[in-house]
């Protein structure tokens, strides 16, 4: 069968009209429709002819009847279904394939013949003296049965000499070269040894040493050692010139399979030596003189390609009937068959290998099966390729293989798109594995000499993937082609092409780029992506100037949608390395500035329309349990969330514009938010005008304040969701940020202030629905009768707000129960409060009240789920609650209360304008006694006209009520002094208990004399008994430190314990107390008129007396200010000789200089009355 041969192209047909059509791209020429492949260029056909078939189906069955040899292990053995595979194979009738089977059999057999290769031999024995021998083989092959042990040697087996020499004639006994002195003999030679019948043909090999004639004197010569010494001996008893056996190989032909290539061990002649070493052989059992007319008329490889591409073909096409790919494995039923074939025939690995190339690389442009089938041949030939083995046709043949299979796959390769879609699977790694194939066959030393002018493959591939590129396009643009002109058709159409072209650069980037990068180093991406863009700019660009300056609302539609494929497909560009110079699309934004308005009008008109239908739908109902807003108001999260969805996604390149549509998208959404406010509450209106039930006129609402809630978080996330900050920083360069302010910001505010207005309306309205029943049941409480504890009186109003506040809490979001807990409280406070001053004269009521206020405070908190604690202990609140503390008191615990007040008053106390008394306070656990020493009192305000007063202390224990066995005591009483050194010791009975009392106090009254009147204050002193010193029995009394307090005043302004005292009318231990409260408040309004006058005058005098006691010298660190003096001399005497006259000058002196009783300190001179004291009080004890 005549193979067509082809002549060696120098460039592809494909390639140049591929080149023309882009030239003629570039030159502006209109694309005409591309022409297919099959027009391009015309696939091989791998089918036959009846006749070739019918000849080639011959050829199969004489192969298979004159089957030579042992089966191999995993090829079929028998003949009948060998038969069977060939006639479905060839596509045979029952009747024709009997017909040339008979035929077949009635053809002349074969002439059998065993192809052996005798390639070496090793671990022979040594013959000569030298320890070597010069071996050589004789093979022939004997066709009589002999007895041949099939396991090989045996004791019982009768050795045979010289077989092949004895049994073979001479003219078919084949003889190797010798090969001198080795016991490793490597010979390679092929030799054929004809038989004719399989079943009774044997093998025979025998080796030999030959032996030359020499000399004794060469022997010994050559001797090496004694078994060389006792080898000359035992040739001298043989013949001369005889050969030495070395071992033979006998093999029984049917024993052999078509192929065999092993080493076989050389059997000894006799026991002496048997290991006689191994001898490798290869056999092949041939055919020659094939009574087939194709082996007749045609090359074997050429057969033998036919044949392989018949059963291939089958092959493949029976594994697409069962929906499946081939795999490239053969049946072994094919393997068999071609293996016998190549075998019969004598084919070598190189020509197996060439017949498969050219049947596969056929088969392959005309059926699918996987590419790398290719790769074996392609790799076998390469490796045994060697320049001028071919005959000239066989080069020809085999170089128009090289050019169709690369034309065909530079084809597949341009329309990769439509030959390898992603939706099929596999389609990657099948462009993968055609690619390898070609960058293999373009490598082959083969493909070097045989196509020496081609193109490289990586500018050819390039060449075809632009070509292919613009095709696509092109066919693209065609298939989109509206069926009408009209303007939102083209818009349509355009956008389709965009999304197409999108589509396929994402592609390419994410699959194919990959493959051709790795295989070829194309960056197929890139030179896309250069190539469709230009394309894609020229179209969008056509059509917007037809679309012009005015867009309307369908048009903008598209044109929105345009906008984004564009944007999207601008985000694939290449890295400036990749590319050269600007791009088409750059600036592509600007195209679409007059569609800007339609955009904002249609988002702004699809979310209002979608909001008024969320209203009218709504029934007011909340959703859920944890979710209490209703259907609108996620209806209108979605709206919002879908304009900052538009807003981020057309994220306009230029600033300024970028910010003027950011600010129209929150003025939209502000407008739209007070826009919903209006109709929600307008619908809630509309539902509650048939309801009768008050409260599900609350529940709704309940829910329309809680939508309004939700609207305000929603707002509140607009600058997150729009990107105010980036926008800030990005528009900052062109835009002040007054105007960022007063824009953006402004509205966002105005938004929420009108969104707070309306939320706080509706909680108002629903708390001024509580407060109602709030006041009522507060009233309640004054009302019940005074035999009710106050826990009873205060439940009605606990549970009224715990069902009501419950109700709101279940109804109301977080934000809008808290504040309308605020409301609440604040209006509860003022209720209590009004209460409260109503009735301060009754202490029940006070009680109530005051229990009333501490339960509404847990109530209000709740365990931390209400107010917080900030928000509930206002100033109203804690005024309130000292209100309810004083009034629900006793009368006896607002005494005690009083002086609690009176002593922090002490404390707090530092100025000792009223002057100041010293004693020593100690209590006696064991004997609970009280011991008070009254030391000295300083700095006294005269009282009397003569400028001094008559002072004493009065001692009491107070409050009476505590201490009311305890009699009060006095000191003397001292005439015309105001710093008396009294140096008196009172002892009080009191109890541990009584002292440890919180109010519990020692009052230290200093009173001026009168004889006439009633005595006046001096000022007041208040001693806690809490903190006295405790003595034990081993203290010393005089350990006790000196206590200096500080003189005070009642309040002139009233005070709020004293004030409630009074008004107890019917309390007459009140009432005494109140009053002689009272007179210590009017002596002690006097006693300030008087220290003011006392300050005055020492103004005036201060200067006569800063010359006179002002010390001299510097004060030392720790001594008494007293000590550093300097008196005149006749005061110093006076002092000696006058006790009490010392004390008065130094009184005068403390009182009328301001150096030292007022400039120098008020410490200084706390000092000095004291050292005064003690020094004093013991002249007075001797006089």
């Amino acid at each position: 069968m005549a193979t067509p041969i082809s002549q060696p192209l120098r460039r592809l047909p494909l390639l140049r009209q591929a080149i023309k059509i882009r030239r003629q791209k570039a030159k502006g020429l209109l694309l005409e429709t591309l022409p297919q492949t099959s027009q391009e260029m015309e696939t091989p056909s791998h089918h036959f002819t009846p006749e070739e078939k019918a000849l080639l189906y011959e050829e199969a069955l004489y192969t298979v009847l004159h089957r030579l040899g042992q089966p191999e292990p995993k090829h079929v053995t028998e003949a009948t279904e060998l038969l069977s595979y060939l006639q479905e194979a060839f596509h045979m009738k029952p009747e024709v394939h009997q017909q040339l089977l008979k035929k077949v059999q009635d053809l002349e057999k074969p002439l059998f013949c065993l192809k052996v290769t005798v390639k070496q031999a090793k671990g022979i024995l040594g013959k000569d003296v030298s320890g070597y021998s010069d071996p050589y083989c004789l093979l022939g092959i004997i066709e009589q049965r002999v007895s041949v042990p099939e396991d090989g040697p045996g004791p019982h087996r009768r050795r045979q000499k010289a077989v092949v020499k004895n049994t073979i004639p001479e003219d078919q006994t084949h003889r190797t070269q010798v090969i001198s002195q080795t016991l490793s003999p490597e010979w390679d030679e092929t030799f054929f040894l004809e038989f004719e019948d399989i079943t009774t043909a044997s093998f025979h090999l025998d080796m030999w040493d030959a032996d030359q004639v020499e000399s004794v004197r060469q022997k010994l010569g050559e001797l090496t050692d004694l078994h060389g010494l006792r080898r000359i001996f035992k040739e001298a008893r043989k013949d001369k010139g005889q050969d030495d056996f070395l071992g033979n190989v006998v093999l029984r032909l049917q024993d052999l399979r078509c192929r065999e290539d092993q080493w076989y061990p050389l059997e000894p002649r006799t026991e002496t030596y048997p290991d006689r070493g191994q001898c490798h052989l290869q056999f092949l059992l041939i055919h020659k003189r094939r009574a087939t007319t194709a082996s007749r008329t045609h090359p074997s490889y050429t057969v033998h390609r036919h044949l392989l591409q018949q059963l291939v073909s089958h092959e493949v096409t029976q594994h697409q009937a069962g929906s499946t790919s081939w795999d490239g494995e053969l049946s072994p039923q094919a393997s068999t068959i071609l293996f016998l074939h190549a075998t019969q025939k004598d084919l070598s690995e190189f020509h197996q290998s060439m017949a498969q190339w050219l049947a596969y690389s056929r088969l392959y442009q005309s059926l699918e099966f996987p590419g790398s089938c290719l790769l074996h041949p392609i790799t076998a030939i390469e490796y045994q390729w060697i320049q001028g083995r071919l005959k000239p046709e066989q080069r020809e043949e085999l170089a128009a293989s090289f050019n169709s299979l690369l034309t065909y796959g530079l084809s597949l390769i341009r329309r990769f798109r439509s030959i390898f879609p992603l939706s099929a699977s596999g389609s990657p790694t099948r462009l993968q594995s055609l690619l390898r194939v070609l960058i293999q066959m373009c490598k082959m030393k083969a493909f070097g000499e045989l196509c020496p002018n081609g193109a490289p493959l990586a500018s050819l591939v390039t060449e075809v993937l632009q070509t292919g590129t613009l095709e696509w396009f092109h066919l693209k643009q065609q298939h989109h082609q509206p069926m009408v002109q009209d303007m939102q058709e083209m818009s349509k159409a355009i956008l389709s092409l965009v999304l197409d072209v999108s589509g396929d650069l994402h592609q390419c980037q994410r699959i194919w780029n990959k493959i051709f990068t790795n295989t070829l180093k194309i960056d197929l991406f890139s030179m896309a992506f250069l190539e469709l863009q230009k394309l894609v700019a020229q179209k969008v660009k056509e059509h917007m100037a037809m679309v012009g300056s005015i867009v309307s609302p369908e048009i903008g539609e598209s044109l929105f949608q345009l906008y984004l494929s564009l944007k999207e497909l601008y985000q694939l560009v290449p890295p400036p390395s990749e590319r050269d110079g600007t791009l088409d699309l750059d600036g592509f934004h600007k195209w679409f500035l007059p569609a800007i308005p339609a955009w904002l009008l249609k988002t702004y008109s699809v979310a209002l329309a979608r909001l008024q239908r969320a209203v009218q739908m709504d029934q007011l109902v909340p959703l859920g349990e944890l979710i209490k807003h209703s259907t609108s108001a996620v209806d209108l999260s979605t709206c919002f969330a879908q304009i900052s969805h538009t807003a981020r996604q057309l994220e306009w390149p230029d600033p300024e514009v970028a910010f003027m549509i950011t600010v129209k998208f929150v003025e939209d959404t502000c407008k739209l938010a007070l826009v919903y406010c209006s109709l929600i509450k307008a619908r809630a209106k509309e539902l509650s005008v048939n309801q009768k039930d008050q409260g599900e006129a609350a529940n709704m609402l309940c829910v329309v304040v809680n939508n309004m809630e939700q609207l305000r978080l929603v707002v509140l996330k607009l600058p997150t969701q729009l990107a105010w900050k980036d926008l800030e920083q990005w528009a900052g360069a062109i835009l002040e940020p007054e105007q960022l302010q007063h824009t953006l910001h402004a509205q966002l505010q105005g938004a929420l202030a009108g969104l707070d207005h309306e939320i706080r309306s509706g909680v108002r309205t629903l708390a001024e629905q509580l407060e109602a029943g709030i006041s009522r049941h507060i009233q309640k409480i004054v009302s019940t009768s005074e035999t009710t504890v106050p826990e009873d009186a205060i439940l009605p109003l606990m549970k009224f707000l715990e069902s009501e506040l419950h109700y709101m809490n279940r109804n109301l979001v977080y934000e809008n129960f808290n504040s309308l807990l605020s409301l609440l409280w604040t209006h509860t406070l003022s209720v209590l409060t009004q209460t409260t001053s109503a009735h301060r004269s009754s202490v029940l009521t006070s009680r109530k009240l005051n229990t009333a206020l501490q339960n509404l405070e847990l109530c209000f908190y709740a365990e931390g789920c209400g107010l917080s604690p900030e928000a509930l202990h206002t100033p109203s609140l804690q005024d309130l609650q000292r209100k309810l503390e004083l009034q629900a008191s006793s009368s006896q615990e607002l005494i005690q209360r009083y002086f609690s007040n009176r002593i922090q008053q002490q404390v707090d106390t530092t100025s000792e304008d009223f002057g100041a008394i010293t004693i020593k306070a100690s209590y006696r656990l064991l004997e609970q006694k009280l011991r008070i020493e009254v030391l000295s009192a300083s700095n006294l305000l005269p009282l009397d006209s003569n400028g001094t007063s008559d002072p004493f202390v009065q001692l009491t224990l107070e409050p009476r009520h505590e201490f009311a066995e305890v009699a009060p005591r006095e000191t003397q009483k001292f005439k015309k002094e105001l710093h008396p050194l009294f140096d008196e010791a009172f002892e009080f009975l009191v109890s541990p208990e009584s002292c440890q009392k919180e109010g519990n106090c020692l009052l230290l009254t200093v009173l001026d004399h009168d004889r006439l009147g009633t005595d006046d204050l001096e000022g007041e002193a208040f001693l806690p008994l809490n903190a006295v010193l405790r003595l034990s029995g081993d203290n010393n009394p005089g350990q006790v430190p000196q206590t200096r307090l500080p003189l005070t005043y009642p309040a002139s302004n009233g005070d709020p314990v004293l004030q409630l005292l009074d008004i107890r009318k019917g309390d007459r231990e009140a009432q005494a107390f109140v009053k002689l409260r009272r007179q210590r408040a009017k002596q002690a309004e006097r006693l300030e008129t008087e220290a003011q006058k006392r300050s005055d005058s020492s103004i005036v005098h201060g200067a006569q007396w800063r010359t006179l006691l002002l010390p001299t010298q510097p004060q030392v660190q720790g001594q008494s200010p007293l000590s550093s003096l300097r008196f005149p001399q006749p005061l110093l005497s006076c002092a000696r000789g006058y006790g009490r006259g010392i004390n008065s000058w130094v009184g005068v002196g403390c009182y009328s200089g301001d150096t030292i009783g007022t400039k120098v300190g008020q410490q200084n001179r706390n000092e000095m009355a004291g050292t005064q004291a003690l020094s004093l009080g013991s002249v007075r004890r001797q006089d």
